[in-house]
């Protein structure tokens, strides 16, 4: 332990071997509610996902793949129109999953917080993708049906895969979108959470948090 500074000021600095497992682990939670939050800020909203290239929710694969015979077939409109849909849906949905973010940080067990803290720029994020995405996922997939209900999303996807499994480029019978359409959101907000993380790790000072400048200030 030594002198260190923060704001202009001298202060004791931390390392993490200082700290207790009990604030390590406050800590880690703090960043990732912070994270969820600011996620769900970021994403539930319009062009959350639509308008930002990093959680853009691209056509399913293989949609994607026929794109362009499909394109000379006139659906362009329709494909545009789809991808429009799905990223309306994941922003309809997203802050409907703020509770179940929040209730999934604070349930969260953590056995070795200073080891996941010591790991890169988005362990702590990593670490609570593997531990809740599942779970995350199932609950999820119903709020992502409603908000599919409210844009019009299954009818417009049915659509085009009805057409494009007439020319045989795709099959009919693919799969609904919902499930897709959660996964690509959950992709979304963890990138976000990872991002927002960063974010505490470069500047922990700035998060006015004093648990954060304790814990992500001693690494």
């Amino acid at each position: 332990m030594g002198w260190g500074y923060a704001s202009g000021s001298p202060a004791w600095a931390l390392s993490l071997a200082d700290l207790t497992d009990a604030d390590a682990g406050a800590g880690l939670r703090t960043a990732l509610e912070r994270g969820a939050l600011t996620a769900v800020k970021l994403l539930g909203r319009t062009d959350g996902f639509l308008g930002n290239p990093k959680v853009r929710i691209p056509l399913p694969g293989y949609l994607q793949d026929a794109a362009g015979i499909l394109r000379t077939f006139g659906l362009s409109r329709r494909l545009d129109r789809l991808e429009t849909a799905m990223n309306r849906a994941a922003e309809a949905a997203v802050p409907e999953a703020r509770a179940l973010l929040v209730s999934a940080v604070q349930s969260m067990s953590v056995a070795d917080a200073k080891q996941i803290l010591r790991g890169g720029d988005t362990s702590v994020t990593e670490f609570f993708s593997h531990r809740t995405r599942d779970p995350l996922a199932e609950k999820f997939l119903p709020v992502v049906g409603r908000a599919t209900a409210k844009v019009g999303l299954a009818r417009q996807y049915n659509d085009v895969v009805d057409r494009a499994g007439r020319f045989g480029i795709v099959d009919a019978q693919t799969s609904r979108i919902e499930p897709y359409v959660t996964a690509k959101a959950l992709d979304g907000l963890f990138f976000m959470i990872g991002e927002e993380e960063k974010k505490i790790r470069r500047d922990p000072v700035g998060t006015g948090s004093a648990i954060l400048r304790k814990v992500f200030g001693a690494l």
